[in-house]
């Protein structure tokens, strides 16, 4: 049910987590070869490292299951900050994330999410394990894959492509698009103030603080 909510449906890998620097030290590891002969300039599966499909797989469960990787990445740059300070203005953060793809690990794939999230103190309302994202409401989502933005924008959805080497080049461009966590969090702000104009519900006083009249997230 629709409430008088403003909604931020959040990414992880690539948007909050560090998915591909961690990734490029697994893979170092899983090839034996020195990392610096990885590019960190990568499309969406890694085949510029040279993974086919069904090696992507079995790379991907020996980095969760062996490097503890949904635990381990390094936040964005901002990303914790802009979304605690979203969350204290009154936004209701929730995670959509599709971190279940391969079998018969998901408790670890869940446990080292919920660790990363406490341990980073980014704050959520809402935990979304989808693959299809336009099937979680939000009113404006942050994403990087280049399948996942067009797909919430076929829905008619609004979504910041948040940029990196796997959608930087995409084609057709995304509507909005983001560099960094600054610029991302004016532009969900922008919207939610918008959103609490249309509901005549108070503006918080400054970035950061509660509104008078509702809890912090």
């Amino acid at each position: 049910m629709k409430t008088n909510q403003f909604v931020l449906g959040v990414d992880l890998d690539g948007v909050c987590a560090d998915f591909y620097r961690k990734m490029r030290e697994v893979y170092s590891d899983w090839k034996g070869v020195p990392i610096e002969e990885l590019t960190e300039e990568v499309s969406y599966g890694l085949p510029e490292w040279g993974t086919l499909p069904d090696e992507y797989s079995r790379v991907h469960r020996f980095a969760v299951t062996q490097r503890q990787l949904f635990r381990s990445m390094e936040p964005i740059k901002g990303a914790a900050q802009s979304i605690r300070r979203l969350g204290t203005e009154g936004v209701r953060i929730r995670v959509i994330t599709h971190r279940l793809f391969i079998r018969h690990f998901h408790e670890a794939a869940v446990s080292q999410t919920v660790g990363w999230l406490d341990y980073h103190a980014i704050p959520y309302w809402d935990l979304c394990f989808m693959r299809d994202k336009d099937l979680v409401d939000a009113d404006i989502y942050i994403e990087d894959t280049p399948t996942n933005i067009q797909c919430l924008q076929d829905a008619g959805k609004e979504v910041i492509a948040f940029t990196n080497s796997t959608n930087r080049n995409m084609t057709p461009a995304p509507h909005l698009r983001a560099d960094d966590w600054s610029t991302a969090e004016s532009m969900i702000r922008e919207r939610y103030y918008e959103f609490l104009d249309l509901h005549s519900l108070p503006k918080p006083a400054a970035p950061g603080c509660t509104p008078a009249t509702t809890s912090s997230t």
